[in-house]
């Protein structure tokens, strides 16, 4: 049955239709913030910069403040073509401030009446999504020119990871659900999802995802339990306290913030268990009458030389973003021990240390799994062949005395 309807073609295709439908589903589901209040009543449009007027921009230093008016045409929607003036304010930050110039493309909300009349046009931002859709076609190409059709599903894990954090993650917790167990439900989900396109329907499906979520389920816990020992608020997240301000003044962020530590650690998890399923299964299949046990060494063996990097990759992962944080230190001439003391600081090492934790145990729960499902079937047709073997020559001294003939079970 396995053989008529699990062929790799067919697998492959049953793969896709799944994909597809897990991300049709995602997309119609809605995430009840869809009409925002301040965004009824407007356009939003790619406005052409044709014409700047800097005069009421102030320049102090690398600061600029006040306002800065772009004439524009636009480019899409219900004001296609009209000449309009926009306006960029500037807050004197070089981090959200932007200047236009002419000929850029610029992102712009549009108020109007009920005459359709245009009352104000706001710049928000350059645009970029043409840009940012060009990126990520030629990197779905390249990916699947690379790696074929596991190319081709990996984007399929890759859209369903994006539309499953967007639509159903960041909702659930604006809603107050407990983050925790949303992050548990969501991270075990795109675990078995993604595993699933990687082997399809395979008992290395089912060894490599209890693998990862035992890894996970660890660093679950020492997250909750050190981010209470460290007394780590959830506002060191960056733009967390803006969601207090916005009216979620109720949301737990210290737990938003634990859920993040398993999240963030878990496609590295998937990443080890994956690779020691992969390589045991290569050793059982050159070898079918190996033991469990020497399966599960085998795969800790794997395993081990996979943690020297992956600990490291998770380091470089959580403390790139943090370089000119540490270059700020280094300035001032900070003492390392202030340095590492400071709750920021302390919620990164926290980060990177509990992740890597959680890394080392996926090795040894996925070596001893896959040592037990992926060797079992392999001792149950050997244990069954002697059962047949022994009835045989049972039934060989039964035609010695009866003279009837005893067929060979083993043909």
């Amino acid at each position: 049955m396995k053989q008529i309807f699990f062929t790799k073609k067919n697998s492959l295709l049953l793969n896709i239709v799944i994909g597809l439908v897990v991300i049709l589903i995602l997309i119609a589901i809605p995430t009840g913030y869809e009409d925002a209040l301040i965004y009824q009543g407007t356009e939003r449009a790619v406005g052409l910069v044709t014409e700047v007027d800097n005069s009421t921009v102030k320049t102090s230093g690398l600061i600029q403040s006040g306002e800065q008016s772009c004439k524009m045409r636009i480019q899409n929607g219900m004001f296609k073509g009209k000449e309009i003036t926009g306006v960029n304010f500037l807050s004197g930050s070089l981090e959200k401030d932007k200047i236009y110039k002419v000929n850029d493309k610029a992102f712009v909300t549009i108020s109007y009446n009920d005459d359709q009349e245009i009352t104000s046009a706001v710049m928000s931002d350059h645009f970029r999504l043409d840009k940012e859709i060009l990126l990520l076609a030629v990197f779905a190409v390249f990916l699947v020119i690379v790696a074929g059709k596991n190319g081709f599903q990996a984007i399929f894990s890759f859209a369903i990871t994006v539309l499953t954090i967007w639509k159903v993650l960041v909702p659930t917790y604006l809603k107050g659900y407990s983050p925790v167990w949303v992050g548990i439900l969501i991270t075990t989900f795109l675990t078995v999802m993604i595993i699933f396109f990687v082997y399809g329907f395979d008992r290395r499906t089912v060894t490599a995802s209890l693998g990862s979520l035992l890894g996970i389920m660890a660093t679950c816990i020492l997250g909750i339990v050190f981010t209470d020992m460290f007394k780590i608020h959830g506002a060191v997240m960056p733009d967390s306290e803006s969601l207090l301000y916005s009216g979620f003044q109720d949301l737990n962020l210290t737990a938003i913030f634990m859920s993040s530590i398993f999240i963030g650690a878990s496609g590295a998890m998937m990443d080890l268990s994956v690779d020691i399923t992969s390589a045991i299964h290569e050793v059982v299949e050159k070898k079918p009458d190996i033991s469990w046990k020497e399966a599960a060494r085998s795969g800790m063996n794997v395993g081990r030389a996979a943690m020297g990097t992956m600990t490291t990759t998770l380091l470089l992962a959580y403390s790139g973003g943090y370089v000119t944080l540490l270059m700020v230190f280094m300035a001032q001439g900070t003492p390392i021990d202030h340095i590492l003391n400071y709750k920021y600081v302390a919620s990164e090492v926290l980060d990177t240390v509990v992740g890597s934790f959680g890394l080392v145990t996926v090795a040894p729960f996925t070596a001893l799994t896959a040592g037990i499902l992926l060797t079992k079937k392999e001792h149950s047709i050997k244990l069954l062949r002697l059962l047949k073997t022994e009835f045989w020559r049972k039934n060989k001294k039964t035609e010695e005395i009866s003279g009837i003939p005893a067929k060979n079970p083993m043909e």
